[in-house]
């Protein structure tokens, strides 16, 4: 278990890496601002926090079980919100997701990690790009944390977008190979729309909420860096439902491409066995075991040829035409 610790007083960074024991001793101070990050908690991690903010027990289940929806739940001294970070795999455009639970108090931040795959140290690093608004308090350290989320989310649809120009300049060129690229990335790049859609819509939710003044969480100024984030949300949202449909017309476009391929080689394939029938049908009369005009003739071997020759000519130069062959 990894815990991180900081503690802002009037907006200057005053700790860090303190022991969490140590926070009662500050909390109750005015203008002090607290931020304990917990990576891996054990339950005697959960039992402190809960007696030290005095955190509600439905919350605390919540934070100690994975999988909870986006959302944000207010009790009557904290508010408690589920939120998760986004990335795609450099090679296959995968989506991957790494869950956040985080309590907020008047005085507190408490961020809580079930493993190390969301780098806290980039929210920190964004905290201390953007001092100057650290006289806001926990204000100041939520909004740091879900701006770095929803920029996530904007560089996973970036990516995911080039991923589907990419195919799109593959779907119309032949080769067996290029059809399995298209057909599995397509259905690959569906599913990672699919689970960014689940993640990014509820968090309009969530951060429409914190712009409600009677939660007290977002000061007046504060609020335009939180519209800010709320917008960018829309954005990702919206991104994400064009792209969805994106999608779905390049696989329907692949399928009736792969349709009219299809009837291509179908009609080559029927042409060309027209064509193929009729030496069949000409040798064939002429191999019966009957007398007929030209019988054991000359003659008649140099009509069948003709025949032969002259019909095949004829079909091919008709499907010829017609763009059948």
């Amino acid at each position: 278990m990894t815990t991180r610790t900081r503690l802002y007083r009037n907006g200057i960074l005053a700790l860090e890496d303190f022991p969490a024991e140590d926070i009662s001793e500050y909390i109750s101070e005015p203008g002090v601002a607290v931020w304990l990050d917990l990576c891996a908690p054990t339950p005697a991690d959960f039992a402190m926090i809960s007696e030290e903010f005095g955190l509600h027990e439905l919350a605390m289940e919540d934070a100690r079980h994975e999988h909870q929806r986006p959302k944000l739940d207010r009790y009557r001294t904290h508010a408690f919100l589920s939120a998760y970070a986004v990335c795609t795999a450099p090679d296959t455009g995968q989506l991957s997701t790494s869950e956040l639970s985080v309590f907020v108090t008047e005085s507190a931040l408490i961020t809580i990690r079930p493993d190390e795959r969301f780098d806290i140290e980039e929210v920190v690093e964004r905290w201390d790009n953007n001092a100057d608004l650290a006289k806001h308090g926990v204000g100041y350290l939520l909004h740091g944390l879900l701006d770095h989320i929803v920029d996530g989310y904007f560089a996973a649809v970036q990516d995911l977008d080039d991923r589907i120009e990419t195919i799109e300049d593959l779907l119309f060129e032949e080769g067996r190979q290029q059809i399995d690229t298209v057909q599995r990335t397509s259905y690959q790049l569906r599913k990672s729309l699919s689970r960014l859609r689940r993640v990014v819509l509820p968090m309009r939710e969530v951060v429409n909420s914190l712009l409600r003044r009677d939660l007290h969480i977002v000061t007046e100024p504060l609020l335009p860096y939180y519209q800010d984030v709320y917008d960018h949300v829309l954005r990702a949202g919206e991104w994400t439902e064009s792209l969805r449909d994106m999608i779905a017309s390049i696989m329907e476009t692949n399928l009736t491409v792969q349709g009219n391929r299809m009837n291509l080689i179908m009609k080559k394939v029927t042409s060309w066995a027209s064509i193929i029938a009729v030496p069949t049908a000409i040798t064939g009369f002429y191999g019966q075991n009957v007398p007929y005009p030209g019988f054991s003739t000359q003659a008649g071997f140099i009509t069948s040829t003709a025949a032969i020759i002259i019909l095949s000519v004829v079909l091919y130069a008709a499907f010829k035409r017609k763009d059948w062959i």
